[in-house]
């Protein structure tokens, strides 16, 4: 098997109720889709994986993951302004995620798999000190800090395709050169979390190094095509030596809470460009996460278009 795919209850725990548009039936809406093109044959599946508490700590301060903990055991208030909510068991959920894509990046560096999908993963706008935008912990900075610190890696491809900006990466690492970043998404002006501007292209020895492209309300496949030829030259220059992609399938058409109009061509076409990139320059090392989505048709059709194009299996 050359994809590993984590699948498993205490992911699907990692939700916010029944009423939240991160609600509980996200991960069953892809199984099911995927079981009955009969893609989950094709991948090697996986359990979820409990992260560490140091782990978490890699990319989250210590007084943050007390919070969460402290929150975790009441299930009362916030961890953010009022967009996260705490629920009982919070902690551990999260901590699911963490664990599920960190095993995921050490599965692929030591070679046990080639690539690798989480989809209830991506959390992308939790900060290291507080929670945001439904993302309590931010699995992508731990694994990205896993690749830097364990693996010793210097050119690490982060692209994000989410109709969000993927802030929770692009400020802590804004001033980093080992992280390449693309990221393109509904401009800020008309959705949270309001940043993600076309001029921010990183900092200090970092300047060039990142590209955000923000796109207007109501764009759709042939507005994405025409930036992405420049991104992936861009890409391909830095010669990345790992590519982690967060594949939110809010970016879809119908999607309740945005409104960029993609289809799902999107997401297999990307997933299918980096992939070649990946077998190109990085002995085809690349995990994917799932990212945002809140129309279970669209995540669905956008999450098995993406395992698709991983497997290489053909519509």
């Amino acid at each position: 098997m050359t994809v590993s795919l984590y699948i498993g209850d205490e992911l699907a725990g990692y939700n916010f109720g029944d009423t939240h548009p991160f609600g509980p039936l996200r991960q069953g809406a892809f199984l099911d889709a995927a079981r009955l093109a009969g893609l989950d044959t094709w991948a090697a599946l996986h359990s979820p994986v409990l992260a560490l508490q140091s782990d978490i700590e890699r990319f989250h301060t210590p007084a943050y993951v007390a919070l969460v903990q402290q929150r975790s055991l009441s299930g009362e208030g916030y961890l953010d302004h009022a967009d996260t909510p705490a629920f009982v068991g919070v902690y551990e959920a999260a901590s699911f995620v963490v664990g599920s894509v960190l095993h995921a990046v050490r599965e692929v560096m030591e070679r046990r798999t080639r690539r690798a999908f989480i989809p209830i993963a991506g959390l992308h706008h939790a900060c290291p000190d507080r929670a945001a935008g439904f993302c309590v912990f931010n699995d992508l900075g731990v694994a990205i800090q896993t690749l830097r610190h364990d693996y010793g890696l210097s050119r690490i491809a982060y692209v994000d395709i989410d109709a969000h900006h993927g802030d929770g990466i692009y400020y802590p690492f804004e001033s980093d050169p080992s992280v390449i970043f693309v990221d393109i998404h509904e401009d800020g002006r008309f959705l949270y979390p309001g940043t993600g501007h076309a001029h921010e292209r990183g900092k200090g020895c970092a300047v060039g190094m990142k590209r955000n492209i923000p796109l207007p309300p109501g764009a759709g496949d042939s507005d994405f095509f025409a930036v992405w030829p420049e991104l992936e030259a861009f890409l391909r220059l830095q010669r990345p030596e790992f590519v982690i992609m967060q594949g939110g399938v809010d970016s879809l058409a119908g999607d309740p809470i945005t409104h960029l109009r993609f289809s799902p061509r999107v997401h297999a076409f990307v997933t299918k460009r980096l992939l070649a990139l990946a077998e190109e320059v990085c002995d085809g090392r690349m995990v994917v996460t799932g990212g945002g989505g809140y129309s279970l048709p669209n995540i669905a059709r956008g999450w098995t278009a993406i395992l698709r194009s991983l497997l290489e299996i053909d519509d």
